[in-house]
């Protein structure tokens, strides 16, 4: 529908523009040349409603075949001069033979009479109304290439999230998936129940997130909730040494954002931070919404060692990567080393969901 109704729409937009044009040269008729104005309307408006059809195809066809940006300006320009031209004689020959129609029909009646002047006024109006169509035509298959170029440049970043959102999928730490089915292969022998606990957390961690969309944004409760997820079962292979605890505010909590957006961070927190302390840690995550900005923070606690202080892997290039696609520079990441505690920071724009 989309298509056909704006190829309508602007068709009639065009016939309508050519009508009032008609009824100003009836106007100009009937001050000029002494006509009625019921023969001036019916002289210019059926005159023009004519002169419109053949502007249009012949304009439209021509900025097809001459398109500004692959053609010599100056070729462009003779082209259409040759035929604005053309169209304006045959367009005032038309004009002669309709006015002698209407003279040969009603002698009597105060009809158009094509005189040398008002032929010359008429054929230089042809002239501006030709190019007119030329250059409205020229814009409107500008804003139409435009318009092309933003739906593929929109589709060719969908298809990047999505890329991107297969690949943090696939770049989830393997050593997770196999800790945790050793986790579940030893739970067999000892706790059964446990065993067949952590394979259905296991199973809806991966049914969720392959579930997820990279151009649908999800809400951060729920963002958290996969959070929690993930550490519930990292928590059957840590213990008590694994700790977790969240501080979201309720207007944060209906905030979107891209999904899977923590993950990264998350597991870094993990493997950087709590997995390298024989004492354990605790997970943060917080977030409070700032007027039009959503500010999320991820701290864990973390060792001296150096190695730790920029949380290697792909986390923080994955998120700081995903956000400036989805955001540009309104969002950023940040991150810092405060004594035993590594934390990072994302600032984007709030979106509420429902």
């Amino acid at each position: 529908m989309g298509e056909g109704f704006w190829a309508r729409r602007s068709a009639a937009l065009y016939l309508l523009a050519w009508l009032m044009l008609g009824l100003l040269l009836s106007g100009l008729i009937k001050a000029t040349t002494g006509a009625s104005m019921l023969a001036s309307l019916l002289f210019a408006v059926p005159l023009s409603m004519v002169y419109a059809s053949a502007c249009g195809f012949s304009a439209y066809y021509l900025c097809r075949a001459f398109p500004l940006a692959g053609k010599p300006l100056g070729s462009v320009l003779a082209v259409f001069s040759i035929s604005a031209v053309t169209a304006s004689v045959l367009w005032c020959a038309a004009g002669a033979a309709w006015a002698g129609v209407w003279q040969a029909l009603a002698p009597d009646w105060e009809a158009v009479r094509m005189s040398r002047p008002f032929a010359a006024v008429m054929f230089g109006v042809g002239v501006l109304l030709y190019g007119m169509a030329g250059a409205a035509h020229y814009l409107a298959l500008e804003f139409e290439r435009a318009r092309r170029a933003e739906t593929r440049e929109l589709e060719l970043k969908l298809l990047a999230q999505d890329a991107e959102l297969r690949m943090l999928r696939t770049q989830i730490d393997p050593h997770f998936l196999f800790n945790s089915l050793n986790s579940i292969s030893a739970l067999t022998a000892i706790d059964s129940s446990r065993a067949r606990d952590m394979t259905l957390k296991l199973a809806g961690f991966f049914r969720h997130t392959l579930g997820l969309e990279a151009h649908r944004k999800v809400a951060l409760a729920d963002e958290v909730a996969l959070v929690e997820q993930f550490l519930a079962i990292e928590q059957v292979r840590f213990g008590p040494r694994l700790g977790f605890a969240s501080e979201i505010g309720p207007e944060a909590a209906r905030c979107l954002l891209p999904p899977m957006i923590l993950q990264p961070l998350v597991e870094n927190a993990v493997k950087h931070g709590i997995g390298q302390r024989l004492e354990g840690g605790v997970i943060t995550v917080s977030a409070q919404r700032a007027g039009s900005l959503l500010r999320i923070r991820v701290e864990n606690d973390a060792d001296d060692d150096a190695r730790n202080a920029a949380g290697t892997g792909i986390g923080l290039v994955n998120v700081r990567q995903r956000l400036a696609a989805a955001y540009g520079s309104e969002a950023s990441v940040h991150w810092a080393r405060e004594q035993q505690l590594f934390r990072v920071d994302l600032v984007l724009p709030a979106e509420a969901g429902d």
